[in-house]
């Protein structure tokens, strides 16, 4: 009986009915376009598992993604909504660029300053919205979605820049320096078959531990959950509501940041100039509902987005628009987010059965 409640009260088995439904969903609009489903998905999973290569693609592509989810699901858990984690990647991988491209430093000094730089830089970001809505009462989302395309124009007035911008024209910076890449040894990239392989994966899994520690094993954790939970009621125990707040969107901005930087000391190389927001900060929200606003679902969650953005890309061999990937994980967000209606329907169909 306990146990039979505690399954339907699981996080984890919502997300999974959410996910079936998601697939499901896209099954139809695909026989809709005149696709077999059966094809399209067994692309898709063939694109993500057939070769050990495969897997090092997802990787990479999951690395900024946990990086963002880990932004998001950090604000949730402490009572704010960081929709900002976009411009923050932005920042982030604007500042890691710049100072990639600018310095001539050995790779161990090179290498940890970038990232150092580019958390900083999403903190500062963070803290700026944080500080309007503790002094001005302005609301948090507003802010961000400003500072979101704030950040925007900033990266393509920067990449345009002459001493940063790319020799010869083009839409891009000049090349990151050898000795700021996060890259694994050649070798190692050679025997991968992923040019791109980094230690980007490794990054994302700590970061997430270390978020989970704090959460969970901290007095710090403790402060900003409880004012997430209740501020008045955290005010009423003596926690700064309002510091509160300033910590939790800076670390939430810092580690969004560092997702930017992951990703251009990783994985691009270079910064290019948007034609549109790339998406990383709004993918990372889909990160962490799925995740639970867990750090560590975030690391999984973060998995199957790349594993979603990877085999998506490969569905124009059979012929299926890779926007199916878009319609899929907004179904899986939508039934994520109407959860709670299937813990009623689940429970009363329990409740009946027990009755009989």
């Amino acid at each position: 009986m306990n146990k039979k409640k505690s399954i339907l009260e699981s996080n984890v088995l919502y997300t999974v009915i959410a996910i079936i439904a998601g697939f499901l969903i896209g099954a139809v609009f695909l026989l809709i376009a005149g696709i077999s489903p059966a094809v399209a998905y067994g692309k898709l999973i063939d694109s993500v598992f057939s070769k050990p290569k495969y897997l090092v693609w997802v990787l990479t592509y999951a690395s900024p993604l946990i990086f963002t989810g880990l932004s998001v699901a950090f604000s949730f858990r402490t009572g704010v909504f960081n929709i900002g984690a976009e411009g923050q990647f932005v920042v982030g991988s604007l500042v890691a660029c710049v100072l990639g491209i600018t310095l001539k430093l050995p790779a161990v000094i090179h290498i940890p300053l970038c990232l150092l730089a580019a958390a900083a830089a999403g903190a500062i970001w963070s803290f700026l919205v944080g500080l309007l809505k503790v002094r001005r009462g302005i609301h948090e989302v507003l802010s961000f979605i400003m500072f979101n395309w704030i950040a925007f124009y900033l990266s393509n007035y920067v990449v345009n820049i002459p001493a940063i911008h790319k020799d010869g024209g083009g839409e891009a910076t000049k090349d990151v320096a050898e000795t700021a890449r996060i890259l694994f040894p050649d070798g190692l990239r050679d025997l991968l078959g992923c040019k791109v392989a980094n230690w980007g994966i490794v990054l994302a899994v700590a970061a997430a531990i270390i978020i989970w520690i704090i959460i969970e094993k901290t007095t710090l954790g403790y402060k900003l959950k409880a004012v997430g939970f209740n501020r008045n009621g955290a005010l009423y125990a003596g926690i700064n509501s309002d510091a509160s707040i300033l910590t939790a969107l800076s670390i939430s901005g810092a580690l969004a940041g560092l997702g930017g930087a992951v990703q251009i000391l990783g994985m691009s190389g270079r910064l290019s100039q948007f034609a549109g927001q790339e998406g990383y900060g709004f993918q990372g929200i889909t990160v962490a509902l799925i995740g639970s606003s867990n750090p560590i679902g975030c690391i999984f969650a973060g998995l199957f987005y790349g594993a979603m953005k990877y085999g998506g890309s490969k569905l124009s061999i059979v012929k299926a628009p890779s926007e199916v990937v878009d319609i899929i994980m907004g179904c899986v967000i939508l039934f994520i987010a109407i959860a709670q209606l299937f813990r009623i329907i689940l429970k009363k169909l329990t409740a009946k059965k027990e009755a009989n």
